[in-house]
């Protein structure tokens, strides 16, 4: 007897479905054994599906009749099938196909999971992307494992039932068992989890430098600070989604589909409501960086999507996953091309890094003498390729406050205050960009758009000229100067970009200079 069953593979951020046909033939051996034939491209999680699925129909107390052969065609035939997602939809095909299900209610589900030797049914990855492509086919309903099912429930107009046995799915498909479906109630718990984090209120001193990030958080400008160890830079680094604006709904949706094919999303975790804070060591490999593997897996930048990706000891990666950056960087957007696949993901971040001056760390700092040699400290700085650096649009200094400053300091401005002008500055951008599909702050303008929003008079003009000049920037340094700048008069609420918004903007590119740090 011949059965369709209805699930689905997950293919970068979307999911794909897939039909799972299970014939069931008798054959005439002397020997009692079950045969299994799988076609359709199975991986070795798929073809070793049939021992997990076996015993799991065994010792739920299904007995598989002797002398029978299974003939399992994975379609689309010619896109390869890879993880243990494919377990439960295998044993209902199996179960329907010698008749123990009722075959006309099989064509209204999708059915996603890993089943255990005990018949328990095991979490998987991308359950969100399954949901909505599940949504878009127009199927009744989705049956997920019991870990799953908040993740897919943000899905509306589809049932989601999360099961946590395959006797708990036939039971329901015989009619002998009623399932309640899923209710996550997306907005209000969507808005419940917006906490604001760590805070700016905590850093005393360093205005300068909480400026610098008020600007790059504004216009979405990427940000290195240089300075001696502990000065502030990594607890600073820690509170930049504070002063972000808040996700959207549909960022939300986007950044908990890429966690769930990751396998990130805890149980309980239905929708990812704050901006992620992505903070890799720096002994990462090429592939955990931007993604990709064997089997597919995005990567940090991915994971970054829609928030922050940290780099901390920027000089300390290795040379070839830095420059991995670049191309993520100016596209916003990762496409990995391997043998067996080619997956496109989404990589819009704000990069913010960090590095000391030179090897020890004290090169310029008024508290500690340095030990380095000036060909130490030009070693060390051209670990990070010019091309690289010319991506990042402020570059800052960061200046060691002594102990007296700290005791004395009043408490520093609060991320709520910093924010409410980061989200008014956001809000003129939106405004500014409402015409221009896939961009929504200053860092994303191209060439072209600087023309038409990023005009200069006359003296703003003559003020960047000079700096060109003196500092030898390159083409790319000028447009991000022009971007920043134009971020600065959004601030200031300026229609113009003023020549001391140039100036600003010149000042956050501390190491374009020469001598920098003498």
């Amino acid at each position: 007897m011949l059965t369709t069953i209805h699930t689905s593979a997950v293919n970068g951020m979307a999911a794909m479905p897939v039909f799972l046909e299970v014939n069931a033939n008798e054959i005439h051996s002397q020997e009692d054994r079950t045969i299994f034939f799988m076609v359709g491209l199975p991986d070795n999680a798929v073809r070793e599906s049939k021992l997990r699925v076996e015993s799991a129909l065994q010792n739920s107390g299904f007995q598989l009749p002797l002398r029978e052969k299974y003939t399992i065609n994975f379609a689309p035939a010619d896109v390869r099938k890879e993880g243990s997602g494919y377990d439960l939809p295998l044993a209902i095909g199996m179960l329907a196909s010698l008749g123990r299900l009722p075959s006309d209610k099989l064509g209204r589900y999708v059915f996603v999971g890993e089943l255990g030797l005990d018949g328990s049914v095991r979490p998987v990855k991308g359950a969100l992307s399954i949901a909505i492509k599940a949504r878009e086919q127009g199927f009744e309903a989705l049956f997920v494992p019991k870990e799953n099912e908040r993740e897919a429930a943000v899905v509306n107009k589809l049932k989601v039932y999360g099961v946590e046995s395959l006797l708990q799915v036939v039971a329901f498909l015989q009619g002998k068992l009623s399932l309640q479906p899923t209710i996550v109630n997306t907005r209000e718990e969507f808005y419940a989890a917006q906490a604001m984090g760590d805070d700016f209120a905590d850093v005393k001193g360093q205005d300068a430098v909480k400026r610098a990030f008020e600007v790059a958080a504004a216009g979405g400008h990427n940000i290195i600070l240089i300075g001696a160890p502990g000065c502030g830079k990594s607890m600073m680094a820690k509170r930049v989604p504070s002063i972000l604006p808040q996700l959207t709904l549909s960022e939300s949706l986007e950044t908990t589909q890429i966690h769930s094919i990751a396998g990130k999303l805890g149980v309980t975790t239905s929708l990812i409501a704050r901006r992620p804070f992505r903070a890799p060591h720096h002994t990462i490999s090429d592939v955990a960086l931007i993604g990709g593997g064997a089997t597919y897996k995005p990567g940090e930048i991915s994971l970054a999507h829609n928030g922050v990706l940290f780099l901390d000891e920027l000089p300390e990666f290795s040379r070839t996953a830095l420059e991995t950056l670049r191309q993520p960087l100016e596209d916003r957007q990762i496409t990995i091309s391997r043998a067996k696949y080619t997956s496109t993901l989404p990589c819009s971040f704000m990069l913010v890094a960090s590095m000391n001056p030179c090897p020890c760390g004290y090169y310029n700092d008024p508290h500690h003498a340095c030990t380095c040699s000036p060909a130490q400290v030009q070693r060390y700085m051209s670990k990070i390729s010019g091309p690289l650096l010319d991506r990042i649009d402020i570059q800052i200094e960061v200046a060691p406050v002594s102990v007296s400053e700290l005791a004395h300091a009043p408490k520093g401005e609060s991320s709520a205050d910093i924010r409410q002008r980061v989200v008014a500055a956001r809000a003129i951008q939106t405004e500014r960009y409402k015409d221009e599909p896939g961009v929504h702050c200053n860092a994303q303008m191209s060439r072209s758009m600087l023309e038409r929003h990023a005009r200069l008079d006359d003296e703003a003009s003559a003020t960047l000229s000079r700096a060109m000049k003196r500092l030898d920037l390159s083409a790319r340094a000028y447009d991000r100067i022009l971007k920043v700048a134009r971020t600065i008069a959004d601030l200031a609420a300026s229609p113009d970009i003023r020549s001391e918004h140039i100036k600003e903007a010149i000042g956050y590119r501390n190491l374009d200079r020469a001598g920098w740090g003498e």
